[in-house]
């Protein structure tokens, strides 16, 4: 594999050392894996961080050089923690990986060439539906770069964007980058300390708010932020009027009439491998760390992505997805803004309750043709599905369930064939015509032909009953490190409970497997990241010294090369007698068993045995959140089958409850007994008094359970499991339970 230059506008003067640009109409679809197997290892030392401010051959009007030159020296190396730093490209010789790296002005440049006058974004205003065209969102970040300018954004330094998503938090993020800065995002659920170590670390001379809520946050801390040197809202009225604190109409005004000369010449001097935005990790394994991502990162993924899973241009047919998912997440960002951009797809924005309720609302208007969910979005769908399946007539529910075993026993037989296509039964016409078809239409999934699913493990129960109901979730693997997307699942390459294969450039290793092919996953293409912003002792520990991603998560290849995630690494539990436990495939096993088990967190790590927290699916606060005491209708009735009558979380806890105490211990007893080892099988287990939620803190905001918290939380009951009781011998008699 070749590495490119850190001069990739410069043209080659040297016969053989020219990388001509692969166009998407011109490459053979037999190409989108083509790559060289040779690899370079990294430059020595650290790479050269000079000035970078100078103008390269690159065009403001986004037009494409046509050759990259190779370096005679190693000028830079595959990473940098450096703000103003410039790495290598892990470019290829051939195929989707010999693109030639664009900046985001060129790629969004582009993108209006082609389809300026196609719908960009959407969004609702009261009742009202608003709308930007391709050239009107070009040109509103263009305003706003030059509004972020006069405000005296530097050079590499950061504008926080602290919000839900918008049209606003979007002309933000990319008009930051034209004018040369970061575009920051930071969570809506981080406290103002939180906020304060992000602006710290980006030195953020701008921070973006949604509105008063989010203001103070900003606001209590402002005296600790030196480099700070304005704060814009973009919604609600600004409830303080003095210098330096500015409505999104104001701020937008400041630049309106600015000349675009200065701003062209900051576009003119950027260059594909250097950083434009930073991604802040969750901190669940320590504070969080600020993942730098380069223009190449950012507009190669998009442009890999987008050919993998075979989306659309806008001039076919145009695509459409609904932007609800945290945008501070580098997943949310990648489809809601790049990736759509790439194609000239349409945006459509939620509303900011749209995971309290109303995004099966949004979603029933919009009808996407593409949809990103979070393990945990899918969950709930699929618990409201059941709920109202519950209340059916017996007739509704008799079809309904034939229909899905139709689907799911049809779809199942056509992963099997690997590849070779059989007409589906008769039965299946019938069940897509009174079932399947009602049900994308209730969610408004009638056009979408891609599902995805990622950010966080989904069990394969939520797997099987959407595939049951012919809504096939695609899961996708990646990380921050690596712009999103590492691999992903399509219809044509589709393994149920598998990530898939490596999206179009891109390679994955595993590194030290075991005896059953399990190792660590290792990435390698041009979307793996910079470094992590002035961390270079946590860069070096990331990347191995090939220049490979280590990704933390432990996974192993089929005979067809699908990979599977099989754990984490950071979260393997080791026993006291040394054996490693991946926590999830059990946590997993038993909420398949338990279906009315929200949450299972095991526990063992340097004891002498298993235990696990459980928690139990229950009614969610609408406007905080937050979990109630009530039950789900669908929790109440699985209850009453196993002669139960509690209705309410605290009618559970103590083991006053004997009959759901059984059949919890009789599901528990079921999972172990297909353990593979004694020391793998649950000895003790305890419901908790409530779920675990985002605003409780024992979920980051993809909904990914936060183990260092919760066993922080509950510190004291997990030391009860453990006090005055001997090592388990037999796995027939368990301990008593607490």
């Amino acid at each position: 594999m070749q590495l490119v230059a850190c001069e990739p506008s410069t043209l080659s003067d040297t016969p053989g050392e020219e990388l001509v640009s692969h166009r998407a109409a011109e490459l053979d679809h037999a190409n989108r894996t083509n790559y060289s197997s040779e690899e370079e290892s990294p430059a020595e030392g650290e790479e050269d961080n000079g000035s970078n401010d100078e103008a390269t051959a690159q065009t403001v009007n986004g037009a494409r050089p046509s050759s990259l030159s190779i370096p005679s020296s190693s000028d830079c190396a595959l990473w940098t923690s450096q703000a103003n730093g410039q790495v290598k490209l892990r470019m290829g010789e051939t195929g989707i990986s010999a693109e030639t790296p664009l900046t985001v002005h060129q790629m969004f440049s582009t993108t209006v060439e082609n389809f300026g006058d196609y719908m960009a974004l959407s969004w609702k205003d009261g009742e009202q539906q608003k709308s930007l065209t391709y050239t009107q969102y070009y040109q509103s970040c263009r305003t706003a770069a030059k509004s972020f300018l006069k405000l005296g954004l530097e050079r590499y330094r950061g504008v926080g964007i602290l919000g839900f998503n918008s049209v606003e938090w979007f002309i933000a993020d990319i008009g930051a980058i034209l004018a040369g800065g970061f575009a920051v995002g930071i969570y809506t659920t981080n406290s103002s300390e939180a906020c304060q170590y992000v602006a710290e670390n980006c030195k953020a001379n701008i921070i973006v708010v949604e509105n008063q809520k989010q203001m103070q946050k900003i606001i209590q801390v402002e005296d600790k932020l030196p480099h700070l040197k304005a704060i814009i809202q973009y919604k609600q009225e600004l409830k303080e009027k003095r210098p330096n604190l500015y409505s999104w109409a104001e701020f937008m005004e400041l630049g309106r009439n600015e000349p675009d000369a200065p701003l062209d010449s900051v576009i003119s001097s950027q260059k594909p491998n250097q950083c434009c935005t930073l991604i802040y990790t969750s901190g669940t394994t320590g504070m969080p760390k600020g993942v730098m991502l380069s223009h190449d990162n950012l507009t190669w993924t998009a442009l890999s992505t987008s050919r993998h899973v075979l989306l659309s241009s806008a001039s076919q047919a145009q695509e459409v997805v609904v932007s609800y998912l945290p945008l501070s997440h580098i997943a949310a960002q990648m489809v809601d803004i790049w990736v759509t951009m790439k194609v000239g797809g349409v945006t459509h924005f939620a509303q900011p309750d749209a995971l309290k309720g109303s995004l099966v609302n949004t979603m029933k208007e919009v009808r996407p043709t593409a949809f990103m969910g979070v393990p945990r979005v899918w969950e709930k769908m699929q618990e409201k599905m059941k709920s109202i399946g519950a209340k059916s007539s017996t007739v509704r529910r008799k079809v309904a369930l034939w229909a899905k075993d139709v689907g799911l026993q049809t779809n199942l037989s056509k992963l099997n064939q690997n590849g070779v296509s059989a007409p589906p039964p008769f039965s299946y016409h019938i069940a897509k015509k009174l079932v399947f078809k009602k049900v994308r239409k209730a969610l408004g999934l009638q056009r979408c032909t891609k599902c995805f699913t990622g950010a966080a493990p989904i069990t394969k129960d939520t797997l099987e009953f959407f595939l049951s109901l012919n809504i096939p979730l695609y899961e996708l693997f990646g990380m921050s490190e690596s712009s999103g997307p590492h691999t992903v699942s399509v219809p044509e390459a589709f393994r149920l409970t598998s990530v898939g294969k490596p999206i179009a450039g891109c390679r994955t290793k595993l590194s030290s497997p075991d005896e059953e092919g399990n190792g660590e996953i290792c990435l390698w293409g041009r979307h793996v990241f910079m470094g992590y912003l002035n961390m270079d002792a946590n860069t070096k520990e990331a990347l191995d010294s090939e220049g490979w991603l280590r990704s933390g998560d432990l996974g192993k290849h089929d005979a067809n090369d699908f990979l599977y995630i099989t754990g984490r690494i950071k979260e393997l539990i080791i026993t006291a007698g040394g054996e490693n436990i991946p926590p999830v495939p059990i946590e997993d096993a038993v909420k398949e068993e338990l279906p009315f088990i929200s949450n299972a967190m095991l526990i063992g790590d340097k004891r002498k045995f298993l235990a696990m927290l459980l928690t139990i699916k229950c009614q969610v606060n609408a406007e905080s959140g937050a979990p109630e005491d009530e039950l789900t209708p669908e929790v109440v009735e699985l209850f009453r089958r196993l002669g139960s009558t509690s209705r309410k979380v605290s009618e559970l806890t103590g083991g006053k409850d004997r009959a759901l105490h059984t059949a919890i211990q009789e599901g528990i007893n079921r999972v172990n007994k297909r353990a593979t080892s004694n020391a793998q099988r649950i000895q003790k287990w305890l419901i908790l008094d409530k779920d675990f939620s985002i605003s409780g803190g024992e979920l980051g905001p993809t909904m990914k359970l936060k183990r260092p918290v919760v066993a922080k939380m509950y510190k004291e009951q997990i030391d009860t499991f453990y006090k005055d009781v001997p090592t388990p011998t037999t796995p027939d008699i368990p301990l008593p339970l607490k």
